[in-house]
């Protein structure tokens, strides 16, 4: 009996024992966060995916002022999830624009094999919310842990082959082999898709792409993007170009890690000293984007060559800034936005086409490494080479201002047949307003005809996508059936609108694809008919018969190749059909 109780007692104890046990692990694990992630950083490690949102749902757990959300799926069948962080405890979009809080949005593992903001943001998160004081009132922070979650999955070594650490990674392209930072406008993915949602509906004032970048060596480890600010354009542009870009680069630099503009050079394999460029996002890239919606948007790129630890330390002291200061300027920033939104609800005219203004320029002091060139041992061709023994301090040049290239005006409506579902989606799901005819109509529009174009031979991102479009105007009376959308352009959406709709826009809809239907011709002609048709039609047309006679004595195939001159007669005859005719019009309002 007695050995019975002893026994009994030992389990007691030793199931007492097992659960303090357990507790400790519990609570230390979920109140050292960021020492566990900081440890991983040192030894050259980065989260997984797993131990990622494990660490986010502990701090939802432990903090009120914390919530892990699930915002919509991924093409890997995921969750795509976002992290809130509110000193008021509330974590809806509708809460925090009646707040009138500040929302500043950060993205990380659009390429997960640049992982240092993934690293960062949790070591960020742990550390304000433990600092309760540091919490900023009046900004909400959103962190994306892993956009590419697919990619994230597919976890290794090597694909990064000249990136110093972390010692494994994930992969830059998605489940469906997509670069999710090309995705934007086009919207593929299921990642892009809860993207949009997440970002439609909190309309973030700020907004962080955390990336690792390639290229010139150098000796600074933090590189920053900032939306391009004449495209940007407004208010908007003006205040990132005057006050905010420089505003963070004076206080990295008084935190002691000072920062560049990207090393954006002419050529892949050029230096740093012949110049470098303001980077031109269009809007199939994450920050040139979140611009259509006139969002303050930045890219930061640490160095690859740069230790993994180091780079992620330098991204969790540019995020602390970014916050910091959008806390402290919160009213301008949202003014400024607020005064660009009416700046283009209100334009005549819309920019499609940029380019760089080499005629303007600033100098910046650089630091740099010396370059030189050598025979390579491999190929016996020159190489380019950076000497890490000899850092130099230089006056460079940063061309950081474009031109616009082409315009247009802009029109009271834009017109869409129904028929074109997988586009009317997509702007649905960026929240553009939109009439729908309640019966049939007729209206008189203009229409772009289609004369020419070019095709890359290789698909990119999924698509053959068109350049150098070419485009005819004309005004026709066309008949619209219940149902089609009147998109009206005075609306907040209106850049997106414009760029996706005007088929010479870089990433419009056209450029990637979305009507390649309207290119094919249908309807044909048998030369043994409509060789008698032909002579009628050039007698009826003596202009014609001339032309065709001047391409004759001009052109011997064409002259010895008799269907190709009743194919041409054909073309410019009544009996040819209205072709490559753009679906989208565009609509005075007058009818």
């Amino acid at each position: 009996m007695k050995s019975f109780l002893i026994s009994q007692n030992f389990r007691r104890a030793n199931v007492c024992f097992t659960f303090a046990l357990l507790m400790y692990f519990f609570f230390s694990s979920s109140t050292s966060n960021a020492q566990d992630v900081a440890a991983l950083n040192a030894a050259n490690k980065s989260v997984t995916y797993d131990q990622a949102i494990s660490k986010y749902k502990l701090l939802d757990e432990k903090y009120p002022q914390a919530k892990l959300i699930e915002m919509g799926m991924t093409d890997i069948g995921r969750p795509l999830h976002l992290f809130v962080i509110s000193s008021d405890e509330q974590f809806s979009p509708e809460q925090a624009k009646k707040s009138g809080k500040l929302v500043f949005l950060i993205n990380n593992a659009i390429h997960p094999g640049e992982p240092d903001g993934v690293d960062a943001c949790i070591r960020y998160s742990e550390r304000i919310l433990a600092e309760k004081k540091a919490l900023p009132s009046n900004v909400v922070i959103l962190i994306i842990p892993f956009y590419n979650i697919d990619g994230a999955m597919k976890r290794g070594c090597c694909s990064r082959a000249n990136q110093n650490g972390p010692e494994a990674y994930g992969f830059r392209g998605n489940a469906r082999n997509l670069d999710l930072n090309r995705d934007f406008i086009k919207c593929d993915s299921e990642n892009a898709t809860s993207f949009t949602s997440l970002f439609r509906a909190w309309d973030p004032d700020v907004f962080l792409d955390t990336h690792v970048s390639d290229g010139s060596d150098y000796q600074y480890t933090m590189t920053l993007i900032s939306t391009q600010h004449n495209k940007l354009g407004g208010p908007a542009g003006k205040f990132m170009k005057t006050t905010f870009t420089p505003s963070l680069f004076e206080r990295m630099k008084a935190a002691g890690d000072e920062m560049a503009p990207y090393v954006n050079t002419a050529r892949y394999d050029d230096t740093p000293e012949n110049g470098i460029y303001g980077f031109l996002e269009n809007p199939r890239f994450a920050s040139g984007y979140a611009a259509l919606f006139n969002c303050f948007a930045f890219v930061s790129e640490t160095h690859m060559l740069k230790p993994f630890d180091a780079r992620v330390k330098s991204t969790l002291r540019l995020i602390d800034i970014m916050v910091k200061y959008s806390s402290e300027n919160a009213v301008i920033i949202q003014e400024k936005r607020k005064q660009t939104n009416a700046y283009f609800k209100s334009a005549k005219e819309h920019v499609l086409g940029w380019e760089s203004d080499t005629t303007i320029y600033e100098t910046i002091m650089f630091k740099g490494y010396e370059s030189y060139r050598k025979k390579s041992k491999v190929t016996g061709t020159d190489q380019l080479y950076f000497d890490q023994t000899k850092p130099y301090t230089r006056s460079i040049k940063l061309y950081d201002e474009y031109k616009p290239t082409e315009s247009v005006t802009v029109p009271a409506y834009y017109v869409i047949p129904q028929a074109w579902k997988n586009v009317i989606e997509r702007m649905i799901l960026n929240k553009v307003e939109f009439i729908r005819f309640s019966s049939d109509t007729s209206l008189m529009v203009e229409q772009y005809i289609i004369k020419d174009f070019k095709t890359g031979k290789d698909p990119y991102e999924g698509h053959y996508v068109h350049s150098n479009v070419q485009t005819e105007k004309r005004t026709i009376r066309m008949n619209y059936y219940k149902g089609d959308y009147l998109i009206p352009t005075n609306q907040d959406a209106i850049r997106y609108i414009v760029e996706t709709c005007e088929p010479t826009a870089p990433d419009s809809w056209f450029v990637w694809g979305f009507f390649d239907s309207i290119l094919q011709q249908k309807e044909w002609f048998s030369s043994y008919v409509f060789d008698e048709m032909a002579a009628t039609i050039l007698e009826k047309n003596p202009g014609l018969k001339k032309e065709l006679e001047t391409k004759r004595a001009a052109d011997k195939d064409f002259a010895e190749n008799g269907f190709a001159q009743l194919y041409y007669i054909y073309r410019n005859s009544e009996y040819f059909e209205d072709f490559r005719v753009f679906p989208v019009s565009r609509f005075s309002g007058d009818n």
